[in-house]
This record gives structure tokens, sequence and C-alpha cells, in this order.
């Protein structure tokens, strides 16, 4: 055991200097190396509510020489951060940029009521009031969600009677391309306008036909009736230019083949968002649209999600040697369990398939189902509501598995830890509590010194405000009945020498069947998709987003939580920790709108 505590000592070390080194790496991507001033922001809107942003001020940008600015912002259930590789490129040539958290998103006020999508014009209106912008160059891009707010903001910005904005780029979101009559129209008058859109995106009915579509066509010809004599066919990624008003206007498409998620984790995509605004608005400190470093912002990123998972474990197994929580700490590391005859491997292998094929069939049906409650978070209440399901069938297969085959040949609840006294299981509560706050309290001390948090894609582990505490205790029960069932059924049942003596093989095994769903559903969906241009879940397109991130939380969550059942022989700290965990990423990371 003391080998344990001397491992643990060095790695929770390790955990920590990568969670350093995230945010340092990051700070200074973000800032240019002190080029670049970044600030957090609360804005009070026009519009009556609190907005959360990030604004980015180059050292270019001052009273005497104000700089064009560009508004950013995120799709539907994400987060300003969502917008890294916009902000950091954009900044580092010289543009202000405000990337911002949409209203009852991030840590935005969470409105009551349907949700309000106005946010990019509100951020609009806050720029054009620092003395550091050049009014007459304001741009806005936003991606799905936030690209229908741009156009959301034009609309605002015609009635205004004053229009501030002057080059819009809606990303993974169509254009404005008729009036209120039904005619096609020039809606966005002399304002430069293009178009970011996926070739495969998910939620585009005729994606992979986009540029032939006579909406597009009439984009490119600045509102044409593509029924007029004469219409020209235009192409992407080709600039047309157009005298609106005695000002040179252009249209452009960009046309990516990548699906939806990836318009704002894509080179190409970024190459497109550079482009655009360097032609509309003009970059002060012009720099090649291939030259992108924000690739090195997210891999630092995930950096720090790795260290974070170390000291967490680390953290925990150190714990059980304080005199506190010393009674939770095993005699000796818990060894694997022998498994000798056919029988034994028939029923690992046989309740594994089943939990994996139950959890993939009835996914689709209960998102479907759990989000269509009336409740305040709806993602987070169909992935909870799917969580508990699985936990209750993996309850349910471990209770067959005793009477069935267990008790009959040796198997013990309690030399396992599945029962274990009240007093026991309380210090166990605590514990698993203490390990998870102090965890996640990295990700406040990272965020407060350098504006960083833990993430790869659309995986996020971000810090949160008061009003996420009282929705985590709502809806965390939901994650904890999955994780809790998860780590008793992962360790006290089938930790054993399936995948080898030392125990490793059987991590990996049990890892990977639990990832099955988060691995099957998204590939039978886009395997359909690139083959037949048409969805196998068209939808529920959203539901099967969601499991992306799944994929490293399920893996990582059965996986680490081994090596403090190995130290404790006890499944329920793990099962907790990870709950409680899994359940503040999903409740922060989603759209907040109280009924």
């Amino acid at each position: 055991m003391e080998k344990t505590k001397k491992r643990a000592k060095i790695w929770l070390c390790i955990g920590l200097v990568l969670m350093l080194l995230s945010g340092i790496v990051v700070s200074l991507i973000q800032t240019g190396g002190g080029s670049i001033e970044m600030k957090e922001l609360k804005l009070e809107t026009d519009a009556g509510y609190s907005m959360s942003a990030y604004l980015f001020i180059p050292e270019n940008a001052t009273e005497d020489t104000p700089a064009p600015a560009i508004v950013t912002s995120h799709g539907y259930l994400n987060n300003k951060e969502m917008q890294d590789a916009n902000y950091v490129e954009l900044a580092r040539r010289g543009f202000v940029v405000l990337a911002i958290d949409q209203p009852a998103h991030g840590n935005s006020d969470n409105l009551s009521g349907a949700i309000n999508a106005n946010g990019v014009y509100q951020g609009a209106l806050a720029v054009s009031r620092m003395p550091f912008v050049d009014i007459d160059k304001i741009g806005v891009t936003g991606h799905s969600m936030g690209g229908m707010s741009c156009n959301s903001a034009v609309a605002e910005d015609n009635a205004s009677g004053n229009p501030i904005i002057s080059a819009v780029l809606p990303n993974s979101a169509g254009a404005t391309y008729k009036d209120a009559d039904g005619n096609y129209a020039n809606i966005y008058g002399n304002r430069d306008v293009g178009i970011l859109y996926c070739e495969y995106d998910e939620f585009g009915a005729n994606a992979p036909h986009f540029m032939e579509s006579d909406d597009t066509q009439s984009f490119l010809n600045f509102g044409a009736d593509p029924s007029d004599e004469g219409f020209e066919i235009r192409e992407s990624y080709t600039v047309y230019h157009e005298t609106i008003d005695g000002e040179d206007a252009m249209r452009v498409v960009y046309y990516p083949d990548i699906i939806h998620p990836w318009a704002h984790f894509s080179a190409k995509a970024t190459t497109s968002v550079i482009d655009f605004f360097t032609e509309a608005l003009g970059a002060p400190n012009p720099i090649e649209s291939s030259n992108q470093i924000w690739q090195w912002k997210e891999a630092f990123n995930l950096v720090g999600a790795i260290g974070f998972v170390i000291f967490g474990v680390c953290f925990g197994i150190l714990m059980v040697f304080t005199p506190a929580f010393s009674s939770l700490r095993s005699k000796e590391i818990v060894a694997p369990m022998v498994v000798t005859d056919n029988k034994g491997k028939m029923w690992f292998w046989g309740s594994l398939a089943v939990s994996a094929v139950f959890a993939t069939l009835i996914y689709m049906p209960v998102l479907k189902w759990g989000t269509s409650f009336s409740v305040s978070q709806t993602e987070t209440m169909g992935l909870g509501i799917w969580s508990t399901l699985c936990g209750l069938f993996s309850v349910l297969s471990m209770a067959v598995y005793y009477f069935a085959y267990g008790k009959k040949n040796g198997f013990n609840l309690k030399d396992r830890g599945v029962i274990m006294p009240i007093k026991k299981l309380g210090k166990t509560i605590l514990l698993a509590i203490i390990i998870a706050a102090v965890t996640y309290g990295c990700v406040f001390v990272v965020d407060y010194f350098f504006n960083s948090d833990f993430r790869i894609w659309t995986l996020a582990i971000k810090p949160f405000e008061e009003d996420k505490v009282w929705l985590l205790l709502t809806y965390m029960w939901l994650f904890l009945v999955y994780y809790i069932a998860a780590s008793v059924s992962l360790n006290s049942f089938n930790y054993n020498t399936i995948g080898g003596k030392k125990g490793i093989g059987n991590d990996i095994i049990i890892s990977l069947f639990a990832t099955i769903p988060a691995i099957i559903l998204p590939s039978i969906q886009y395997i359909t998709y690139f083959n037949q241009k048409h969805l196998m879940w068209p939808a529920s397109g959203m539901h099967v987003l969601w499991l992306f991130p799944i994929i490293l939380i399920l893996f990582t969550a059965n996986f680490t939580s081994r090596y403090l059942y190995k130290v404790t022989k006890n499944p329920y700290i793990a099962g907790i920790v990870n709950g409680l965990i899994v359940a503040t990423m999903t409740v922060t990371n989603t759209c907040t709108v109280f009924l």
C-alpha cells in the first residue's frame, strides 16, 4: 500500500502540472503572448437581461486607431468557449472580438419562456459603444442557432433606423432569402454577407444540394428571382460584388465537406471565416488564413482535461490514506477474480453484450420521450432518464447473475464491497462529495487565473455560477443511478482475469463495451448519410450529436473507477464521484429555460 500511496502522490503532482500547463499555454494563445487583452464581461443588455462574454482587444485597437469588431456566437446547447477557433484567429489578425454566451446559455441569464435568440444584436450594440471600435466596421457570425441569431440581428438592425452591422456570416445556418410577402429580396442591403454551409449538415433539408437551390442562387445574385430572364448560376467560394445604394457589397458561399458540429472545430471553416472578414472589414494585422493556432489551444485544453482526471483519481486514493478516511482503505490491493469455468466466462460476456444492446436500442425512443418534458433543461432530462434506465438494467443484470450463478459459486456480496455497514456508507458518500468538489474546484482555479477550462470539441468541463447548483441538485440523481450501478458492475462483479491476469485488459474490455451505444448509433447515422444522402434518424439528429462527448465520458469514467476500487474495495466512491462530475458537466453545458 505504501508503494501505491507514493505513486498516487507522484501522479497527483503530474495532474496538477498538466492543469497548470494547460492554463498557461491556453492563456498565452488567447492573448497572443500578451499583445491581446482578454476580459470576461457581464453585459447589461438593452433587452433587460445580463449576458456573459469574452472580449478580446488587440493592441492595435485604441481610441486613436479604432479597429473592426466582430461578434461571435455559439449554437444551441453550447457556450462561448466553443467559438475559440474564431476568436483566437480573428483577434490575432487585429479584430476586436466579442464572444457571447447566448441568453439561457453559459453564464448568461436564464430566461423564462421561449429562448430569446437576439444575443448577437445585443453584442453588436455593446461593441458599437466601445471607443476603440470602428463603428463603420462591425461584423457578426455565429454557428447554427448563432447563425440564426445573426439573421435576427440584421432584422433588428434594419428596424433600428441606425444600422450598425456591416458584415454578416451565418455558419451552419442559411440566410434570409425572402421578404415578408414571400418574394425573393435583398434583405441585407449593402452589407457584406456570406454563408458558411456544411455539405453534410444534418439539419439542412437539402444540404448535399445546397448550391443548387433557388434560395442559395438568389442570395448570390443579391436577391434576384431565379425565374428572371438572364439569371446567373453562381458558384461557391467565389466572391460576387454589386453596387447597392452607392456602396460596394459582396456575397459569397463557403461550402466545406464537413458535418454540422465540425463547423466550429474545423480548419476549413475557420479559413473561410478569416477570409470573409478580411475581405469585408479588412484585417488590421493580416495573416494568411491557413496560418492557424487555435488547434494548439484545444490540444492544451485537452491536456488540462487529462490532468483533471488524473488529479481526481489520485486525490481520491490519497484521501483514504488520511486518518479521517483510512477505514475505507482495503488491507491490500484488490486482485481480479479468477474465472476458471466456461459458465463464468459466458456470464461475463453475455452481461456486457446484453447491457450494450439494451442501451443502444432504447436510446432513440427514450431521448425522444425524455426531451418532451416541460423542464428547464430538456437535454439533461433526456440523457438523465436514459442513464437511469441503463443503470436500473445493470442492477437487474447483477441480480440475475447473483441468484442464478454467483451465489452458488462462492460470490460474496460483502467481500466484493457491494454490502457495507451504514456508517461506512455514510463516510463513503462524504468522501465522494469531497473528491468531486475538490477536483472540480481545479476548474474554477484555472478559470480565475487563466480564463481557461478543460475541453475538446463538444466535451467541456467548465466553471459555472450559483444558478447551476440548484439545477445540479435537481438532475444529479438521474446520473448517479447509472454511474453507481456501472461502478458496482464493473468492479464488484466483472473485475476478473478475463483480458489478462493483471486486469488491465479487463479494464479496457469493459470500458469499450460501455461506449458501444455512443459508437454504434452515430456510425449508423453517418454511414447512411454519406452513402445515401439522408439520415437514418432525421428527426433525432441532435440526439445523435449528444453521443459524441459521451464516448470519452463513458470510457474514462469506467476505466478510472477501477483504480479507486483496487485501493478501497468500495465501488460506491468512484460511482458517486463520476455521477456528480458528469451531472455537473451536463447541467453546465446546455440551455436553461425556466417555465
